[in-house]
């Protein structure tokens, strides 16, 4: 009884995969060109992807805002609240992530269609 499974298969793979290296080298892989915009600044490079994807920049504004709160309520010595804030802002952060996460997988299906 043989450990490996059938002799003859695993011949017959090798012999696949040794005729296949001999055809040739693999394609190279290139990924597809990203569209470039010479003259765009900054300010019109935010305003662009704030247009294609508005969650991302509006969570990154609630998670400051949760932590600037948390900050103050933490001097004030509200600590229970500040506890609370911070919480909060892990959740913000979360819901940012996952708006980056989604308008990226988005983009890549609308790029493919």
């Amino acid at each position: 009884m043989h450990c490996f499974g059938g002799g003859a298969t695993a011949a017959g793979k090798g012999l696949a995969v040794t005729l296949a290296m001999a055809a040739g080298p693999p394609p190279p892989l290139e990924p597809s060109p990203l569209p470039t915009f010479p003259e765009e600044g900054f300010a019109d490079k935010f305003l662009r992807k704030t247009r294609e994807n508005p969650l991302v920049p509006l969570g990154c504004l609630c998670t400051v805002s949760v932590l600037v709160y948390g900050i103050i309520c933490f001097k004030k010595g509200n600590t229970r609240r500040s506890q609370l804030m911070m919480r909060a802002r892990v959740i913000a952060q979360g819901c940012t992530f996952a708006a980056l996460l989604g308008g990226m997988a988005a983009t890549a299906f609308k790029s493919r269609q």
